[in-house]
Protein backbone atom coordinates (compact mmCIF):
# COMPACT_ATOMS: atom_id res chain seq x y z
CA UNK A 1 0.00 0.00 0.00
CA UNK A 2 1.36 3.60 -0.81
CA UNK A 3 0.54 6.47 0.99
CA UNK A 4 0.84 10.63 0.65
CA UNK A 5 2.36 12.26 3.96
CA UNK A 6 2.05 16.15 4.18
CA UNK A 7 4.18 18.12 6.16
CA UNK A 8 3.46 21.91 6.83
CA UNK A 9 5.22 24.28 9.55
CA UNK A 10 7.98 26.76 10.34
CA UNK A 11 11.49 25.98 8.16
CA UNK A 12 14.24 24.65 10.62
CA UNK A 13 17.02 21.99 10.06
CA UNK A 14 16.06 18.76 10.58
CA UNK A 15 12.46 18.50 9.24
CA UNK A 16 13.05 15.86 6.22
CA UNK A 17 15.77 14.09 8.75
CA UNK A 18 13.51 13.44 11.24
CA UNK A 19 10.33 12.14 9.73
CA UNK A 20 12.62 10.09 7.27
CA UNK A 21 14.06 8.61 10.72
CA UNK A 22 10.75 8.32 11.97
CA UNK A 23 9.61 6.42 8.72
CA UNK A 24 12.81 4.30 9.06
CA UNK A 25 11.84 2.91 12.46
CA UNK A 26 8.69 1.74 10.90
CA UNK A 27 10.31 0.53 7.24
CA UNK A 28 8.92 2.33 5.40
CA UNK A 29 10.18 3.10 1.99
CA UNK A 30 10.37 6.78 0.80
CA UNK A 31 8.92 7.31 -2.58
CA UNK A 32 9.22 10.35 -3.54
CA UNK A 33 8.93 13.93 -2.46
CA UNK A 34 9.24 17.76 -3.27
CA UNK A 35 9.30 20.44 -0.32
CA UNK A 36 9.62 24.26 -0.65
CA UNK A 37 9.61 26.91 1.60
CA UNK A 38 7.80 30.03 1.17
CA UNK A 39 7.88 32.69 3.37
CA UNK A 40 9.92 30.91 5.54
CA UNK A 41 6.93 28.13 5.91
CA UNK A 42 8.16 24.80 4.93
CA UNK A 43 5.68 22.82 3.00
CA UNK A 44 5.98 18.89 1.59
CA UNK A 45 4.66 16.26 0.49
CA UNK A 46 5.70 12.63 0.27
CA UNK A 47 4.95 9.07 -1.38
CA UNK A 48 6.20 6.14 0.79
CA UNK A 49 5.39 2.75 0.46
CA UNK A 50 4.03 0.66 3.44
CA UNK A 51 3.97 -2.65 1.88
CA UNK A 52 6.53 -3.73 4.01
CA UNK A 53 5.57 -1.70 7.29
CA UNK A 54 5.94 -3.14 10.53
CA UNK A 55 3.04 -1.71 12.01
CA UNK A 56 -0.09 -0.93 10.93
CA UNK A 57 -1.25 2.09 8.75
CA UNK A 58 -3.09 3.97 11.90
CA UNK A 59 0.25 3.71 14.70
CA UNK A 60 2.34 5.24 11.69
CA UNK A 61 0.19 8.09 11.19
CA UNK A 62 -0.25 8.48 14.64
CA UNK A 63 3.47 8.38 15.29
CA UNK A 64 4.04 11.21 12.54
CA UNK A 65 1.11 12.97 13.75
CA UNK A 66 2.64 12.88 17.56
CA UNK A 67 6.54 13.88 15.68
CA UNK A 68 4.65 16.81 14.21
CA UNK A 69 3.68 18.44 17.24
CA UNK A 70 6.67 18.18 19.12
CA UNK A 71 8.19 19.69 16.05
CA UNK A 72 5.18 22.44 16.10
CA UNK A 73 4.51 20.89 12.93
CA UNK A 74 1.30 19.58 11.15
CA UNK A 75 2.03 16.03 9.74
CA UNK A 76 -0.53 14.06 7.86
CA UNK A 77 -0.87 10.41 6.04
CA UNK A 78 -3.29 9.49 3.85
CA UNK A 79 -3.92 6.50 2.32
CA UNK A 80 -3.18 7.11 -1.65
CA UNK A 81 -6.16 5.69 -3.01
CA UNK A 82 -8.35 8.03 -0.51
CA UNK A 83 -6.42 10.82 -1.64
CA UNK A 84 -6.54 10.35 -5.17
CA UNK A 85 -10.36 10.00 -4.69
CA UNK A 86 -10.71 12.90 -3.30
CA UNK A 87 -8.91 15.10 -5.76
CA UNK A 88 -10.50 13.75 -8.90
CA UNK A 89 -13.40 15.59 -10.59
Amino acid sequence: MNALITVVGNDRVGIIAAICVKLAEYNVNVLDLSQTILHNNFTMIMAVDLSKANKPFAEIAEALKVLGEGMELSIHMQREEIFDAMHTN
